[in-house]
């Protein structure tokens, strides 16, 4: 069975795209993730002043009560920061207001003042204290917390299970082109374009290429798409922990499959932040990817799929 109903709006600062299967399933795919991509908005946004996220940030390292949706979200983000080494890390919140990403993308755009960055560490995963039991999140007072790099992810894999679920159809989900899979792929899988702006197709004449993936997740980390600053300030938003500014450009682009989107994200992110090292990484780790280096040049490991005509 292909495809056969899709629909897009603009959610989470980026464009959320639901596919399914049967296309009378396509009002309730919808519906579905409208209410579930609000919730997570309301539990993890660092830019709406009545997020549970940002009530931690704002404590003063008073323990803080939460959501169950917001403790979930961290177990995911501080998991993926144990497994990377912190390469990816939470706790990079203050370095991201530092480099000016302290609202939402749309109005951060365009070239602006040159900016004096305070270049630190991140304070690191181990600060955040979680109590599942009392629903409670505590960091220390100065520490802020970003799930930029784990909470699409989490959300695109959290929606497409509940869309297939619900209406037992197939279901793609893409979050800014991090994509999830639930349910029965269409034969021969779901075909995906893999390239550095989501928003760019074949037609447009953008570099990538098409892939196609039966389950999981597939997600895309690029230094290219949300950039301000100009070119004598360049920045992006992907930030290397161990410094606390902004990651090196040895790649433009990693794209990577793996069993979830949220782990597909985090380690397309790791694979930037660790450079030259990523393609060792990610073929250690048993994980296919294509990099893309800011040439243009083409690295694929892990069973990665060579183009074909």
């Amino acid at each position: 069975m292909a495809p056969t109903a899709t629909t897009s709006f603009t959610a989470l600062g980026t464009t959320a795209t639901v596919v399914v299967t049967d296309d009378a399933a396509l009002p309730e795919a919808e519906r579905l993730l409208r209410t579930g991509l609000d919730a997570i908005d309301r539990a993890c946004s660092r830019f709406r002043e009545d997020s549970d996220l940002v009530a931690v940030n704002h404590a003063r390292g008073a323990e803080t009560s939460v959501s169950p949706l917001l403790i979930a979200a961290l177990r995911i983000a501080l998991r993926a920061a144990e497994r990377t080494g912190g390469l990816v890390d939470p706790t990079v919140g203050r370095a991201m207001d530092d480099l000016g990403y302290d609202r939402d993308f749309r109005l951060v755009g365009g070239a602006g003042p040159r900016l004096a960055v305070r270049v630190v560490p991140a304070p690191g995963w181990r600060t955040v204290r979680v109590d599942e039991a009392a629903g409670t999140v505590t960091v220390p007072r100065g520490v802020a917390l970003d799930l930029g790099a784990t909470a699409k992810g989490f959300a695109a894999d959290r929606s497409a299970e509940e869309i297939a679920r619900a209406t037992g159809a197939g279901a793609l989900v893409s979050l800014g082109g991090d994509i999830a899979v639930a349910g029965d792929a269409p034969g021969g899988g779901w075909t995906v374009w893999v390239t550095d702006d989501h928003r760019d197709g074949p037609a447009d004449g953008a570099p990538g290429e098409a892939v196609a993936i039966a389950g999981g997740g597939l997600a895309t980390s690029s230094t290219t798409v949300r950039r301000w600053g100009g070119p004598a300030d360049p920045r992006h938003h992907i930030v290397d922990p161990r410094r606390g500014a902004r990651a090196a450009e040895v790649w433009r682009t990693v794209s990577v499959a793996a069993g979830s989107c949220a782990d597909a994200n985090v380690w397309s992110t790791a694979a930037i932040v660790r450079g030259e090292e990523a393609p060792d990484t990610l073929a250690a780790a048993g994980l296919p990817a294509r990099l893309v280096r800011p040439d243009g040049r083409v690295v694929r490991v892990a069973g990665w799929p060579e183009p074909v005509a």
